[in-house]
């Protein structure tokens, strides 16, 4: 693993740092594939749009790019996570506008689920953990992400890749890592998101490649009735793309979408792009 903080190669943050005191910041997790960043501009424009919502002055995205282009260079294969936060601060929950952001982009090897071997269908289950609603906060990839933790400490079977996360009314809102789609004909659904959830670049993607693909694209209300009914499931994420869902694990209950064709359709798309 390699490190930049504001630019400078180093591991070390000011104890005072709101993303640290607070979790008060925004992060991208980033593919590398032979020396380019994958949806470069859909996450540079996710972060700026989401550090407008929390008030948050970013380095000029000039800077940003030119700084994850130099950490992708020469690479084959590799993963980027670019973390801003609003920067050193006070004591207390009220910033005083003075801060300044602080950015930490770090370079880790890409792992095997990243790769050929992530279009293989996978096996979910279904979290206990729920996702709390906050529409203030809704679709933006913040720091606070212990909703996820919790959830992914509640299995260590290494055959389970993915669980999927409820809201507190019971719907079906994403995984603990992905967004989800579900295909009945060809209708192609995923969960809105607009009280809770995070909104990937990858989702954006697909919804962006459905009507092309025949497909019609919505985004509503998911319950675990759908995730039974579905012709066909997939979880997608910024590394290892659109993920065929070949088993549901529901307690007792299994659910076995046979399809994978959409899923299929949409790597070649974005294989295409690279």
């Amino acid at each position: 693993m390699t490190s930049w903080i504001d630019g400078v190669r180093g591991t070390r943050i000011d104890w005072r740092d709101r993303g640290l005191q607070y979790g008060d910041g925004l992060f991208e997790t980033l593919r590398v594939r032979a020396g380019r960043v994958r949806l470069l501009d859909e996450h540079l424009e996710r972060l700026s749009a989401g550090s407008r919502r929390l008030g948050i002055t970013l380095p000029s995205i000039g800077r940003l790019r030119r700084e994850l282009a130099a950490a992708a260079a020469g690479q084959d294969e590799a993963v980027l996570k670019l973390i801003v936060t609003r920067g050193r601060g006070e004591r207390g929950y009220r910033p005083t506008g003075r801060e300044r952001a602080t950015r930490i982009l770090s370079r880790w090897p890409a792992p095997p689920s990243a790769g050929p071997a992530g279009a293989a269908p996978i096996t979910v289950r279904i979290c206990r953990t729920r996702l709390g609603l906050n529409p203030a906060l809704a679709g933006l990839k913040t720091l606070n992400r212990l909703e996820s933790v919790l959830a992914r400490t509640e299995w260590r079977d290494p055959r389970i890749a993915e669980g999927l996360m409820l809201d507190a009314e019971g719907h079906v809102v994403c995984g603990t890592m992905s967004n989800l789609f579900l295909r009945h004909g060809s209708v192609l659904a995923t969960p809105l998101l607009d009280r809770c959830g995070v909104a990937g670049v990858m989702r954006r993607f697909v919804l962006g490649e459905a009507r092309s693909l025949g497909l019609r694209p919505t985004e509503r209300r998911i319950g675990l009735a759908d995730l039974a009914s579905a012709d066909e499931a997939f979880i997608t994420n910024a590394l290892a793309g659109p993920v065929p869902i070949g088993v549901i694990r529901h307690g007792r209950e299994r659910w076995r979408p046979r399809a994978t064709e959409a899923s299929r359709r949409l790597r070649e798309r974005l294989d295409a792009r690279r």
